[in-house]
């Protein structure tokens, strides 16, 4: 389980192919702290480290991963935002993030307006049926934000200076492909209402 904020940003040193898996070596400041079998999120994508060295680490990522994430267009030093699991006695600054992503966006307009920053992104909405609510929650790329000027399949957010500094949000442009995972109390909703609860619920 994560929050959603990002402690460091990584590096990709190298990246090996075995079969249709993708395995990544990748260079962070806390590589140190961590151990074998712990979970990181690597551009919200929960993934477990497999090996450390110096400062770098491991992590595998199956095909089923690469395809429905941005980790399969990932090069050779790229950076990627990490968060380790959450720990227990710690304040929940952020929001629940599973470190599951539900589906990639595309970036479709980038302003900077007084210091901070405009993005509009943009998703499958028809096929997938993933939804937002004005002001609620969503993840990019591991990144817990507040949404705002929702659609069905669009929706924007506003970047501080702080954020732009410590995640890859700084390399996005018009184009870029990000990881989404919606909001895990809105899904649970959603799924209830599919299997027929709506009806239930009306009747009682």
């Amino acid at each position: 389980m994560f929050t959603g904020i990002v402690e460091a940003t990584g590096i990709v040193k190298r990246i090996d192919k075995a079969g249709t898996n993708k395995t990544f070596t990748i260079e962070a400041p806390f590589t140190s702290e961590m151990k074998v079998n712990d979970s990181l999120s690597h551009n919200g994508v929960c993934l477990t480290i497999v090996h450390t060295e110096g400062n770098t680490y491991q992590v595998t990522a199956v095909q089923e991963t690469l395809i429905k994430s941005n980790l399969g267009q990932l090069l050779i030093g790229d950076i990627v935002n990490l968060e380790r699991a959450m720990a227990s006695g710690y304040r929940f600054d952020g929001h629940m993030v599973q470190g599951h992503v539900d589906q990639t966006g595309i970036c479709t307009y980038v302003e900077e307006v007084d210091g901070s920053w405009l993005f509009d992104f943009e998703f499958d909405f028809q096929s997938t049926g993933n939804f937002l609510v004005e002001k609620g929650s969503i993840c990019i790329d591991g990144v817990s934000l507040t949404v705002f000027n929702v659609k069905n399949g669009s929706f924007r957010v506003t970047i501080i200076p702080h954020t732009m500094d410590v995640t890859n949000f700084k390399t996005y442009k018009v184009g870029t492909k990000v990881n989404l995972e919606f909001d895990v109390i809105g899904k649970y909703i959603k799924r209830l209402f599919e299997l027929g609860y709506k009806d239930a619920i009306a009747r009682n």
